[in-house]
């Protein structure tokens, strides 16, 4: 029996593209799968068959790589974090959400700057300009790959393709940031509905509406992904955050005590380290936000 990947959930149907490619073969899962508490994700490498009737059943999962729930895609193995510079302005706190569960679930990692043929002239867009660029060399020096893009323009969509070239990515972001509009530049033809920024709110409206994968020239697999930019911390350990910070990381085994929390606890070398401005006032503020925000929420099992 043939295996292929699934590129698209909805309707209780995955659409499974074959070893051949062309078009995806349209399938139901077996009935076993949820006998055992199992469901085929966006993303699965699966042993399919095809009906009489030009359908199909997914009747294997194959083994995953990685699975995240939010978004619900398997085998992903590289999150796009996608930021604007303007409309909306870079949010360094949310960065930081998001980068400590992407980190806890195991993927690597590309920041990209969006929106930069939108900086204005004068004294806003000097000032967007700053934050863009201190943004990029602080994450930079924590390790992260950064890429500065503009989807009308065309700035660094080569280099975002080549860099997308043999992997399953995740796009995430806040709304309204351009995700949709990168993902048309990488697909022409794709047409991918993009939001308006509401003045009110200084926010996009969510326009995708379920999870696929989308093929790009260089080989590559992207997936928009909804409903994954409101993001808490209850399934995350009170001690699963600060390994979530590199930097932290780096520097906890010369703390004194095992398991330090990094707050309060005397010959800390986070802490230190912080006071020293070794580690960015940013990133420490929201490491004791996001324990402060963990505290005081239940943990789901």
């Amino acid at each position: 029996m043939p295996e292929g990947i699934i590129m698209k959930a909805l309707s209780g149907y995955y659409y499974v593209l074959g070893p051949e490619g062309g078009e995806a073969v349209q399938c139901r899962a077996r009935g076993i799968f949820k006998k055992r508490g199992e469901s085929p994700l966006v993303g699965d490498r699966v042993v399919y068959g095809e009906t009489e009737n030009g359908e199909g059943t997914v009747d294997e999962i194959l083994p995953r790589r990685s699975e995240l729930i939010r978004p619900p895609v398997a085998n992903a193995d590289l999150a796009v974090l996608v930021f604007s510079v303007v409309h909306p302005d870079l949010n360094l706190t949310l960065l930081d959400k998001f980068l400590v569960h992407i980190e806890h679930a195991g993927l690597d990692v590309l920041l990209v700057w969006t929106k930069t043929d939108r900086i204005p002239e004068g004294p806003e867009g000097d000032a967007a300009r700053r934050a863009m660029e201190s943004a990029g060399a602080l994450y930079r020096r924590i390790g992260y790959e950064v890429l500065v893009t503009s989807a009308n323009a065309g700035t660094g969509i080569p280099e975002l393709e080549d860099r997308l070239s043999g992997h399953i990515a995740v796009f995430a972001g806040q709304s309204g940031v351009g995700k949709s509009s990168l993902l048309n530049a990488l697909v022409p033809g794709l047409s991918l509905q993009t939001s308006e920024i509401s003045e009110k709110l200084g926010r996009g409206k969510h326009t995708t509406r379920h999870v696929e994968l989308v093929p790009l020239r260089g080989g590559g697999l992207v997936a928009d992904t909804p409903g994954f930019s409101q993001l808490d911390f209850a399934e995350l350990g009170v001690d699963e955050i600060g390994p979530c910070f590199r930097e932290f990381r780096e520097l906890s085994p010369g703390c004194k005590f095992r398991g330090c929390t990094h707050i309060h606890e005397p010959d800390c070398a986070v802490r230190r380290a912080a006071e020293n401005g070794e580690v960015a006032e940013s990133r420490y503020e929201n490491y004791k936000a996001f324990m402060a925000e963990r505290k005081e929420k239940p943990r789901r099992y």
